[in-house]
């Protein structure tokens, strides 16, 4: 398994699965700062130019190698490959997909927002970053909510908590305070200190340059056109 990784919330999700499943691969950076993610080699297997995308080199139909992108397309992949972290029966799986694609669709692009309008946009639009700030805010509250009597996000550990995770562990930086929201508090917690969610993220230390995104980085990632 190659996996084309750079440390950010939905790389995170990826090597969370790995670690878990136990799975061997080999990480291919791409450093979204430097711009990799446009390489013609690269779009062939992530046309949308983001990373995560992995290839399986061992599929289970026992053909050529499978190249995936999107994150959540990821997990569900690699849990349908493993039979791990993907309820089986009807109910468990329907929740599981529906909390998977409720991060996919609301709690990492609203998150990521804010973390665009409050760190890094280069003029500060109160209106933006009130809007986003509290939109994450309504988001960890649904969450918060659902896991009331519950430790996992469904019954057991699964990739909707993979998919999640990543996505709080910026928390202060999205202008959240975790003590606001116990269940979710004890949720963190709780898959912060797996051993394989320590082993996930020492994956990607070292890879960033610089803490803090340069002039230059912002205007490749956030510049982009068609063109």
């Amino acid at each position: 398994m190659n996996l084309y990784y750079w440390p950010t919330p939905n790389g995170h999700k990826i090597t969370l699965f790995l670690e878990e499943a136990g799975l061997p691969y080999q990480i291919k950076p791409i450093n979204i700062g430097a711009g990799e993610q446009f390489h013609p080699d690269f779009l062939k297997i992530g046309p949308n130019n983001r990373m995560p995308v992995i290839v399986d080199h061992a599929p289970a139909d026992g053909g050529a190698p499978i190249s995936v992108f999107e994150s959540g397309a990821i997990l569900l992949y690699l849990a349908e490959k493993t039979g791990k972290f993907l309820a089986k029966d009807l109910r468990g799986r329907v929740q599981t997909t529906e909390w998977l694609f409720w991060q996919m669709g609301g709690l990492g692009p609203m998150a990521g927002q804010n973390h665009h309008f409050v760190q890094y946009a280069p003029e500060k639009i109160p209106y933006a970053m009130d809007r986003y700030v509290k939109e994450t805010n309504r988001l960890y509250g649904v969450l918060n909510k659902r896991l009331e009597g519950r430790e996992f996000i469904v019954d057991a550990y699964s990739i909707a908590d993979m998919a999640a995770y990543p996505w709080i562990v910026p928390h202060e930086r999205q202008g959240q305070n975790l003590d606001d929201f116990p269940n979710l508090k004890r949720w963190f917690n709780a898959i912060a200190a797996r051993p394989a969610t320590i082993a996930a993220y020492a994956k990607g230390e070292g890879m960033r340059k610089t803490p803090t995104m340069t002039d230059e980085e912002k205007k490749i990632l956030f510049g982009q056109t068609a063109r």
